[in-house]
């Protein structure tokens, strides 16, 4: 069976497997279009990115960037004006039509950098404001203040009505794989009964980056406020990596019901970025996953498989 993950789009859902990714979309007139693209994995090159950690910053760095690129493929596609009534509508013209690599560079660059500043630099110059003289209770407040921060965000940003559809493309995309991991018919009605939670979601994962900087950030004590910015910085792909490994031991390991509960809260979490999706927005989601596992049962056998995040 072939590891499948995907990410919520606007109006849509992204699927990838180890070798392909597809991105099906709900266009304004009611159809379902779909982009796939092949996945150019520099992991199934060389072997040095496949060892554990380094595969985990490798993977992160790819899933962001066909990330973008399949937010800016389903945006061409909402941009769309539906048809008045006499007319014909050509929902396949922007089939191809993407964001430029210097466009998808920035719009890259600010979300990274905003996420940057959010979650790792204003919680440690928050801590370092307060009367903390132990490393060890510096670096707990530091991470309880920043896991406080993302649970806010999350909070603030699941109340924008606008949203609410990205959200439930988020829950569609987690049923359809997890009906597939099921062994399940890919049917709208039938994909609708399974959990809209899944255990290697980007959400979870985003937790427990936070809950293991803890534990990383306590070996380099309290230097410096620009050295405690910078090793914040810095340690994030390692941070990352290891987190990568914890995802994805659970993705396949989960009937391990001590491992299950360890990982609740990063579960629980997913409540925010979930809703109850309707069938026609489950049908883009299965449009999606079907594209993949068709495309991905075409691949060599021999390709090194890449594992991915749901």
């Amino acid at each position: 069976m072939a590891t499948v993950g995907g990410q919520a789009v606007l109006e849509g859902v992204m699927m990838r497997g180890s070798g392909n990714w597809a991105v099906a979309v709900r266009t304004p007139a009611g159809t379902i279009e779909h982009v796939s693209r092949p996945i150019d994995s520099a992991m199934a090159r060389h072997r040095i990115y496949r060892l554990p950690v380094i595969r985990g910053i490798m993977a992160l760095g790819e899933s962001l960037a066909i990330g973008f690129r399949a937010l800016a493929i389903s945006a061409n596609y909402a941009a769309q004006e539906e048809p008045k009534e006499g007319e014909e509508g050509d929902a396949v013209a922007a089939v191809d039509t993407e964001l430029s690599r210097g466009a998808l560079f920035f719009a890259f660059a600010v979300a990274i950098g905003f996420a940057i500043v959010l979650f790792k630099v204003t919680p440690v110059l928050i801590t370092d404001l307060l009367p903390i003289k132990s490393t060890g209770w510096f670096v707990i407040v530091e991470g309880l203040i920043r896991v406080s921060i993302f649970v806010a965000y999350l909070a603030l940003i699941s109340l924008l009505p606008d949203l609410r559809r990205v959200f439930q493309y988020h829950a569609a995309e987690h049923k359809a794989i997890n009906a597939y991991e099921a062994g399940e018919p890919l049917e709208p009605a039938i994909v609708q009964r399974y959990s809209l939670i899944h255990p290697r979601c980007g959400t979870a994962f985003l937790l427990w980056v936070m809950v293991i900087a803890v534990f990383v950030f306590a070996f380099f004590g309290r230097p410096a406020w620009y050295w405690l910015i910078a090793t914040r910085v810095l340690l994030l792909p390692v941070i990352a990596g290891i987190a990568y490994e914890l995802i994805r031991f659970a993705g396949k390991h989960q009937d391990n019901r001590v491992l299950m509960t360890l990982l609740a809260p990063g579960l629980w979490l997913q409540r925010l970025t979930t809703r109850e999706p309707s069938l026609d927005q489950i049908e883009v989601s299965i449009r999606a996953l079907r594209e993949v596992l068709d495309l991905e049962a075409r691949r060599a056998a021999d390709a090194p498989r890449v594992e991915v995040m749901a």
